[in-house]
């Protein structure tokens, strides 16, 4: 009786730790899956978002909820580049404003009295998302932030956005300084179909200045190297509204820009909405 219970014990237990192997293996399989399909997904969340427009008659080829108000960061600066550069001349001097020096977060180090081109500006503005270089345009432009915020969200209503409202030209954040990737998708193809905006964001490096003003300034935006096709334009980031970018690339004549909001990893999503996008274009 003893050795029949034991042997129907052991059988038991051998049951039991076979099903735990199995539910092991099985929880390592799925749950993987699971892990990965809730990732690739992580974008559809209400905080983040998506758009890709074509910049030659604004189609949407792609988005996902793309018409959320969401903060954008320093991709606040592409409007402020589009303005500068409709407004001004590119050689005009710019003399740096004191309430231009010392702006938190990114910056070039802008001195007071200093004088550059708003050439010069614009690559600062751009390249490394320089906060002082945008309130030294701004401020070149208008009698205060508040007054080239304004312009900012005239421009934005003249190209019939109603999601979208700035209070400064950085992007440093402010809850009621906002866009949608719709919005910021069509600023961007906007600003891409401006030639000098466009050889501004897709410049890789340059030298500006001389002297104690000189600087060499690399592009914050690894797309460029990191897609073979990208043009540009914009990247951003803050604690409020995650890891942002803009970019912009050209396949066969076609100039698509993509906008991801909130989303962690900005680059590897942007390189795939492009390459299904230029799939749908030259179907």
């Amino acid at each position: 009786m003893e050795r029949m219970f034991g042997k129907r014990f052991g059988t038991f237990f051998a049951l039991i730790n076979l099903i735990l192997l199995i539910a092991i293996f099985f929880g390592l399989f799925f749950g993987d899956v699971i892990y990965k399909k809730a990732n690739d997904n992580a974008f559809a969340g209400e905080r983040s978002a998506y758009a890709v427009i074509r910049c030659d008659n604004f189609e949407i080829l792609m988005s996902n909820n793309c018409y959320a108000r969401l903060p954008m960061a320093s991709t606040t600066k592409i409007m402020t580049a589009l303005l500068a550069i409709e407004n001004c001349k590119l050689d005009e001097v710019v003399n740096i404003d004191n309430r231009a020096v010392g702006i938190e977060g990114s910056s070039v180090y802008l001195r007071k009295g200093e004088k550059l081109t708003l050439r010069e500006l614009l690559y600062c503005l751009m390249l490394r998302s320089g906060n002082d270089a945008a309130v030294a345009i701004a401020l070149h432009i208008s009698d205060s932030i508040e007054d080239f915020a304004e312009m900012m969200n005239i421009r934005a209503e003249s190209l019939g956005l109603t999601d979208t409202h700035f209070t400064n030209p950085h992007g440093l954040h402010d809850d009621n300084h906002y866009t949608s990737a719709h919005d910021l998708a069509v600023i961007s193809a906007t600003a891409m179909n401006n030639p000098d905006f466009a050889r501004i964001v897709g410049t890789k490096s340059i030298s500006i200045g001389n002297g104690e003003s000189r600087r060499t300034l690399i592009n914050k935006n690894k797309m460029l190297s990191f897609y073979k096709d990208a043009n540009g334009i914009k990247t951003g980031y803050t604690t409020k509204s995650g890891r942002c970018l803009v970019s912009s690339a050209t396949k066969n004549g076609v100039t698509a820009v993509c906008v991801v909001l909130n989303i962690s990893d900005t680059y590897g999503l942007s390189k795939n909405l492009l390459d299904k996008a230029f799939s749908m274009i030259n179907k």
